[in-house]
Order: structure tokens, then C-alpha cells, then sequence
């Protein structure tokens, strides 16, 4: 056996070193598969998923105590769809399908002026799943904000519960043609020909847009292997899936230097003062596991 192999072999079986579990978050955070992280780490993939699931509860224990009282003033909500194991439609047919396999949305909220998200939920898409999300959204923020949003309604009553009408809300509702003849296909996207903006309260319109929210639907999408849509990326527990959003806004929020603002979306909410690397996260989720035991 080369000096190489018993390196493997050992970290398959032994309990996981600092080095080695900042290279396999890493790796995880790009975009690589459960397997993949396993062939280039040299780790089981029993091991990487046990890491995948300590950081994942580790990151929103973390996140959920210093993300309070936070001075944002423009916040912009959506929701991201996956699924857990099959889609929603072929749950019925699907041979040995989870408790749990149907579709699943991540809600997130993205701060426009430092890009911070600092809060999101995976569940459903229904009244119930808006309440939690929203509720968690409105305990983190010290002062009212304008809210921007799309006209999904489970948000209607969500919103006003969550804040006490101490808002300002903006919807920006997009209204599309039919699908250009030039663009026929099965993800051609029909043509927007116009929005309307409905309001409550004293929002300023200049600041009403999506875009925020869309490319943070982009980073996840792009960063996240469980939301490819096509390839075999999928989750089998949505707990995992969790997790590994969870591991997402740790790194975007605390690691990665956003191109705009030069720094971390953290250091501009003031929620930390220096720039984070990897091995912080493994500091945290070693404090986490000290308080576990």
C-alpha cells in the first residue's frame, strides 16, 4: 500500500480531521455530489454525509443567534423550487419513494444593500410554510422594511401577521405573452410585456425589483448540487437538503467576498468584523458538537 492509499484509507475510517473537513465542505459548497466529494476527498460517503449533516445543524444554530436585530432596509423574499427523491407528479408511481418525496421550496430573503440572507425555510408552498418563514424574517430585523415580493397570495396574510401592518410592501407582478414562434421549446420563456406593482403602505418605487432575489436564486441553483433540476443531484432526505442550504448561506453569508461590495454580505450587516475561511465554519461546528454531547 503507497503512502497515498493509507492516507485514504485512514481518513475513510477514522474520524475526520480539521484539514479534512475544510476540504470537503469546499468541496461540497461548489457543487459537488455526495459521491463526488467521496472519490476526490479520499472520505466514505457515509462520513461525508455525517459532515453534511452535523454543519448543516451547526451553520443555522450559528446564524440563528447573530442574526438578530439586524438594520436592513430593503429586503426582497421569494421561493426556490426542488424536490426530495421524485417530483411531485411521479410520487404515485415511484417505485419505494420516502415518507417525504414531493416537492419542495426554499424560501429565502436577501438584503438588497449588503446582500445578506438572513433567513430562509425549506417546506412547502403553502399559508403555513409563509407564516414560519415570514415570522422568523420579521424577528431578525430591528427596524420596519420595504418588503419586495411577487404576487404569490399565501403571502398576503403572512406578511401583514408577521409585521403588524409596521411595513412597507411592494408586489411586482409580471404579466407575459405567449411564447415567441422564434423561441419555441420546452424552456423557451414567454415574453414579459408589462407589471403591475401593487402596494401597502410607503414604499419607494425606484427600489421595487426582484433582481436581488432572482440572483440569489442563481447562486443557490449554481452552488448547491441538490437543486440541479436535470442531472441526478437530487436529495433523498429533505433533511439533507436542508442541510445543505443551511451549509450554502453559511458560506455566502461568511466566506465568499461578494464581487460588488469587495467583502462578505456578514461584514456589511456588521454581523462580523473580519473575513471568514473555511476553517471558521469547522471551528463552529466544533462548538456546536461540544454542546451536543
Amino acid at each position: 500500500m503507497t503512502t497515498e492509499e493509507g492516507r485514504l484509507s485512514s481518513l475513510a475510517m477514522n474520524k475526520l480531521g480539521r484539514e479534512e473537513r475544510a476540504h470537503i465542505l469546499h468541496l461540497l459548497y461548489e457543487g459537488n455530489s455526495i459521491r463526488a466529494t467521496s472519490r476526490s476527498s479520499g472520505a466514505s460517503k457515509k462520513a461525508v454525509t455525517r459532515l453534511l449533516v452535523n454543519v448543516g445543524q451547526a451553520a443555522s444554530w450559528y446564524q440563528d443567534q447573530v442574526f438578530r436585530n439586524l438594520t436592513c432596509n430593503r429586503v426582497r423574499i421569494d421561493e426556490i423550487w426542488a424536490f426530495v427523491h421524485c417530483k411531485q407528479k411521479n410520487v404515485a408511481p415511484a417505485k419505494m419513494a420516502p415518507r417525504y418525496a414531493e416537492d419542495f421550496w426554499t424560501w429565502t430573503a436577501i438584503d438588497a444593500d449588503t446582500k445578506l440572507i438572513p433567513s430562509w425555510y425549506v417546506g412547502s408552498r403553502d399559508g403555513d410554510a409563509a407564516i414560519i418563514f415570514m415570522n422568523d424574517l420579521a424577528s431578525r430585523l430591528a427596524k420596519p422594511v420595504q418588503l419586495t415580493r411577487h404576487g404569490h397570495k399565501t403571502y398576503l396574510q403572512a406578511v401583514e401577521g408577521a409585521f403588524c401592518r409596521d411595513f412597507d410592501d411592494a408586489m411586482l407582478i409580471k404579466m407575459y405573452g405567449p411564447t415567441s414562434k422564434s423561441a419555441k421549446g420546452r424552456y423557451a420563456p414567454a415574453e414579459c410585456i408589462g407589471a403591475r406593482v401593487p402596494i401597502e403602505g410607503d414604499p419607494d418605487i425606484h427600489y421595487v425589483s426582484t433582481s436581488h432575489a432572482k440572483h440569489s436564486k442563481l447562486n443557490v441553483r449554481m452552488y448547491t448540487r441538490r437543486f440541479t433540476q436535470l442531472p441526478n443531484g437530487l436529495s433523498n432526505k429533505v433533511e439533507n437538503h436542508a442541510h445543505s442550504v443551511a451549509l450554502f448561506a453559511m458560506y455566502y453569508n461568511f466566506v465568499r467576498v461578494h464581487k460588488t461590495l469587495r467583502i462578505t454580505p456578514a461584514m456589511a450587516a456588521n454581523v462580523t468584523k473580519r473575513l471568514w475561511r473555511m476553517s471558521d465554519i469547522v471551528n463552529i461546528l466544533e462548538a456546536f458538537e461540544k454542546i451536543a454531547e
